[in-house]
């Protein structure tokens, strides 16, 4: 159940107990993203930062479905055919990239399958990214003679790290799943079997910790790895500082001394 909109059939959203599942669901192509889901992510995400109930965002794919298998290469020959179409339809991917990163609340990318060139951009957009066993990761751009949106490079550098983006970007080759985990792509790296019950499994924790504590901290981890648009160390300091005069730091406090759990509002 969720009154969440979604302007794209392709891409479905469920949201129970404070967390919103955010789920590709473009089985005829694989769970390519086409031009009208790259636009319509952010409208989704936008709904999501508007709702205080929502705490942790799990983007993630349908079961049965790679996680994405990049952008729909079917709409190349019409909407990136000239180097205008292509900064249109660029444009529309930073958006979604953008919308996925200036998000103030907690984001994992849950992955399955493949997860390729735009999907990348996603995972790198995302905060955590966890995988099953046996998931691929690559960017063909260089075996289709894409232009990488510049603005969109910082979220693979800083999520993959210098080495890895450039060998993903020269040689085209495909990270399984125990390297990338290895080379601190992944958080986490799960069996396949009772991966959406783990998944779940993290995101009520996540859901469950005082949510202005965990947006100052996405904040200043973000400030402190120089991820793109992260916020001044002013902005960071004054989240904190925010911490400090909540509700929620009092009942904390209190739930710790009476050795129980606590039942975080949000302010």
């Amino acid at each position: 159940m969720t009154d969440i909109h979604s302007p794209s059939e392709k891409i479905r959203v469920e949201t129970e107990d404070a967390i919103a599942r955010v789920l590709i669901d473009n089985a005829q192509r694989r769970n390519a993203f086409d031009f009208a889901m790259w636009r319509a992510l952010p409208q989704i995400l936008a709904q999501i930062e508007a709702r205080d109930d929502i705490r942790v965002v799990v983007l993630g794919s349908t079961p049965g479905l790679p996680f994405c298998s990049g952008a729909d290469i079917s709409e190349f020959a019409s909407l990136r055919a000239t180097s205008g179409g292509g900064r249109v339809y660029e444009a529309a991917n930073l958006e979604a990239f953008d919308a996925l990163a200036k998000l103030s609340k907690p984001t994992v990318a849950a992955m399955t399958g493949y997860c390729m060139g735009g999907g990348m951009g996603l995972a790198c957009a995302c905060d955590l990214r966890i995988a099953t066993e046996g998931t691929l990761f690559g960017i063909p751009a260089g075996r289709l003679g894409i232009g990488y949106p510049p603005a969109a490079m910082p979220y693979v550098v800083v999520a993959a790290g210098q080495q890895t983006a450039l060998e993903l970007f020269f040689t085209g080759r495909r990270l399984d799943a125990q390297e990338a985990f290895s080379r601190g792509f992944l958080a986490r790296l799960l069996p396949k079997e009772g991966f959406d019950a783990d998944v779940a499994e993290l995101a009520k924790i996540i859901a469950a910790q005082a949510p202005l504590t965990l947006r100052a901290a996405k904040a200043a981890i973000r400030n402190a790895i120089g991820a793109p648009h992260a916020p001044s160390l002013g902005e960071c300091e004054a989240l904190a500082r925010v911490c400090f005069d909540s509700a929620d730091f009092a009942e904390g406090r209190m739930a710790f001394l009476e050795k129980r759990e606590p039942k975080f509002v949000g302010r």
